[in-house]
């Protein structure tokens, strides 16, 4: 029996995944370990070197007024600010510590527009002031999506984490929809390894973690034994730790950064 094959109809080609990269430093303060230089004009050129899109900034400051006195070079802009100059568009900074001569707290730098955001503060009773910086960013219209991205920094007892870590959770299973794309990053002084574990249970998955077995060893930075750093994603194609040397690193902060490839 004879007859004419019906028009194969044209697939559409498959979309390439859209990849970002992402870095989180704890600055502190823009000051070297043990605060012997200050090396803030380093800092902001070895983030510029990895070329990030988004920046993760832990203990960034925002002012100084001793310091800046002191030091001739101290810039007159906010250290975020500094560190943002012509290369990030975008930023946003939540302020978690305040004393008499300036703050300090995280920041979020983007090549993305900061739709929205705001500083969680998680601070238990006690003197260590600890926030988290919840942002929305605006990611290229043909993704038709936001990115959800979370800068946070956890206290140094184990009993203060554990409550942190469920206001963490308590943000991600109530305040930020389920499909959407999550990355949290920052120091986690987790040095437990206990985190990883507790997060899972909202959709968090650890991209050191997830590649290697373990995260990434990140404190001391000269010489990291403890794994206290991460990058946590959530609803994302795939995910890929980069490594970073050492040098110059090593000398710009007691903490080593991560770095991190995320495909939406």
């Amino acid at each position: 029996m004879s007859g004419t094959a019906e028009p194969s109809t044209p697939t559409a080609p498959a979309l390439e995944p859209f990849t970002l990269r992402v870095l989180t430093v704890n600055t502190h303060k823009g000051f070297s370990s043990f605060n012997r230089r200050f090396i803030l004009h380093d800092l902001r050129d070895a983030v510029r070197e990895v070329g990030a899109d988004i920046v993760f900034l832990q203990e960034v400051q925002g002012a100084h007024q001793t310091h800046a006195r002191r030091w001739a070079n101290w810039p007159e802009t906010p250290h975020y600010e500094f560190l943002a100059d012509q290369i990030w568009a975008d930023f946003a900074y939540g302020r978690n510590a305040i004393y008499p001569h300036g703050d300090h707290g995280n920041a979020v730098l983007s090549k993305f527009p900061i739709t929205s955001y705001q500083n969680r503060d998680i601070s238990i009773l006690g003197p260590e002031k600890r926030g988290m910086l919840h942002c929305v960013l605006e990611l290229p219209s043909h993704l038709g999506r936001q990115l959800h991205v979370v800068c946070i920094h956890l206290g140094l007892r184990e009993r203060h984490r554990q409550r942190q870590l469920e206001l963490l959770r308590h943000m991600l299973d109530n305040d930020i929809p389920a499909d959407a794309t999550v990355i949290v990053a920052g120091d986690f002084n987790d040095w437990r390894r206990r985190a990883n574990a507790i997060l899972r249970g909202s959709g968090l998955q650890e991209v050191f973690d997830s590649a290697h077995g373990a995260s990434a060893r990140s404190f001391p930075a000269r010489f990291p034994l403890l794994r206290l750093d991460r990058i946590y994603v959530r609803n994302a194609r795939r995910h890929r730790p980069i490594n970073l040397h050492r040098h110059p690193w090593s000398r710009l902060s007691d903490h080593a950064p991560l770095a991190a490839e995320v495909s939406l």
